[in-house]
């Protein structure tokens, strides 16, 4: 009998992170046969600068626009938490809610962004994408421990600890995957974003991935994304 496909749990915050931060290395992952589930915290329900968009109309449409972006993926599947953009914080509800997917899916890996990374040179990081990673990291604990959160066990989920935790950062990451085979279908599933993506903003992460990959010469890659990777 043929083993079970491995499982990744991407933990990101708004409707198009998963995309535009590690969405060449799911990719990869889903054509080596990993089993891929997006959860995305917040409804980006104010990620619009259009004058006559409603909030409850932009999470309607950006939560359409992520399932089709994660089909076109092939992604398993997406989970909707449907915290307040703009307004998360890495509380003991938003920890339960992650560990909660944490032990349904039970993955082997758990990616999310980098909780340190503040700033860089080109822009400053918004306050919910460090706290949907501080609660992740959080929630790995709380998903593996029998006794925290009782209320999970009432809801007959079980304890479950993850192997890994990919960290996907430009901070001395030490892991690079090649995503030049698949930087066009990144593309592509960015471009499903359309209340959020112009092709301004894909020439941006194009040159990011570039960028990245010139981190890691003896791979030779031409584009690349970047990880620290913790193994439990």
């Amino acid at each position: 009998m043929a083993d079970a496909p491995k499982t990744a749990l991407v933990v990101v915050a708004h409707p198009d992170d998963v995309e535009f931060n590690v969405g060449g290395t799911v990719a990869q992952w889903v054509d080596e046969g990993w089993r891929v589930i997006y959860v995305i915290v917040t409804r980006g329900d104010k990620g619009s600068s259009d004058p006559e968009m409603a909030s409850l109309r932009l999470a309607q449409l950006r939560e359409e626009e992520q399932r089709a972006a994660a089909a076109f993926m092939g992604a398993a599947g997406v989970e909707f938490l449907g915290y307040e953009d703009g307004a998360l914080e890495p509380s003991l509800a938003v920890r339960r809610d992650i560990a909660r997917q944490i032990r349904l899916h039970r993955p082997d890996r758990l990616v999310i962004t980098d909780p340190q990374e503040l700033y860089s040179a080109r822009y400053i990081q918004h306050p919910d994408h460090i706290a949907a990673a501080q609660a992740a990291l959080a929630a790995t604990f709380v998903a593996r421990d029998r006794l925290t959160m009782p209320e999970l066990l009432a809801e007959g989920l079980q304890p479950h600890g993850v192997s890994e935790v990919y960290v996907r950062t430009n901070r001395e990451p030490d892991l690079f995957i090649d995503i030049t085979g698949v930087i066009e279908r990144k593309k592509q599933a960015l471009r499903l974003h359309t209340s959020q993506i112009e092709e301004e903003f894909l020439q941006i992460m194009e040159t990011l991935a570039r960028e990245t990959a010139a981190q890691a010469p003896e791979l030779r890659p031409q584009m690349a994304e970047s990880f620290r990777v913790i193994r439990l």
